[in-house]
């Protein structure tokens, strides 16, 4: 019964990583940035959502869209305020301006870390589940809302499917991944199809962080940990390959998973680490490969 209960467990929280990670790695393509802020965008979506949900009283599906406008706004705050201005600064070398934007948004994400502390809790805070219920999966009694949870998220990275791939701006996304400049020679404003990957990002995270609020609750603690997932996840499949992304997703989740039930909750992300640093050794440009 326990290894069904891991398998169902693991297959939604890999599912919230999937979609997660596929935000990050879509930024990444996009403009080329690490977003090491990305636990803290999640944990304000988590927070703003259950605030929403149950202090404000408007339940747990207008929470729900609350909590992604919320993550959606602080995504949109960590490019205009941290990230562009970095990369338009004249004082940065252009050889620099990389490992100024990872230090910039590691700050930024301390600073949303420590401000949603003080305006919230540091304890877990949980969104009450968007359906109640329990599903009976080969013996095992699991909750709707569990379901629910996976089945969102790959609706969510299904719609980002269809967009890049069957629209003319999607299409100008996966252009400008893979050649900026032939997508400005087109006629395209790089800025604007950047801040249409942020628009993106920040839309996917936040569902990430309510979902995973719903699921097994979030605290102000957690955003470090999300954003070492997050970006475990991304190297692991290897960076921009947004397929390698949803792999390395089903590999961390379901190490995560075991180790949480087989060993100890507090120990569920070093597997997952120890294999990013086995992978970086072994094969550094990630299981499918770099894009």
């Amino acid at each position: 019964m326990r290894a069904i209960q891991i398998l169902v467990d693991g297959f939604a929280i890999s599912s919230l990583y999937g979609l997660a990670a596929v935000g990050f790695t879509l930024i990444f393509g996009v403009s080329g940035v690490l977003n090491l802020a990305h636990g803290g965008i999640m944990v304000v979506a988590a927070l703003v959502g259950w605030l929403a949900a149950g202090e404000l009283g408007l339940g747990p599906f207008a929470g729900t869209l609350v909590g992604v406008a919320a993550g959606l706004a602080i995504a949109y705050a960590t490019y205009l305020v941290v990230v562009r201005p970095i990369q338009l600064s004249r004082a940065i070398r252009p050889e620099e301006t990389e490992i100024f934007v990872l230090t910039g948004t590691l700050l930024w994400g301390i600073m949303i870390q420590v401000g949603m502390a003080f305006l919230f809790t540091d304890n877990p805070v949980t969104i009450r589940p968007l359906i109640s219920g329990v599903v009976n999966i080969l013996g095992v009694r699991t909750p709707a809302n569990e379901i629910m949870i996976a089945a969102l998220s790959w609706a969510a990275i299904g719609a980002l499917w269809l967009l890049v791939n069957r629209t003319r701006t999607g299409k100008a996304l996966l252009g400008a991944s893979m050649n900026p400049r032939a997508v400005t020679l087109l006629g395209y404003e790089l800025t604007q199809l950047h801040l249409v990957a942020w628009s993106l990002y920040g839309a996917l995270a936040g569902i990430a962080g309510v979902l995973l609020a719903s699921f097994l609750g979030v605290s102000t603690s957690n955003a470090g940990q999300l954003t070492a997932s997050a970006f475990s996840i991304v190297v692991l499949g290897g960076l921009g390959s947004v397929s390698g992304s949803l792999v390395a997703a089903y590999v961390v989740g379901y190490l995560e998973t075991a180790t949480a039930y087989l060993i100890a909750p507090t120990l569920r992300p070093i597997p997952s680490l120890i294999l990013l640093v086995l992978v970086v050794y072994v094969r550094p440009q990630g299981l499918l490969g770099r894009r």
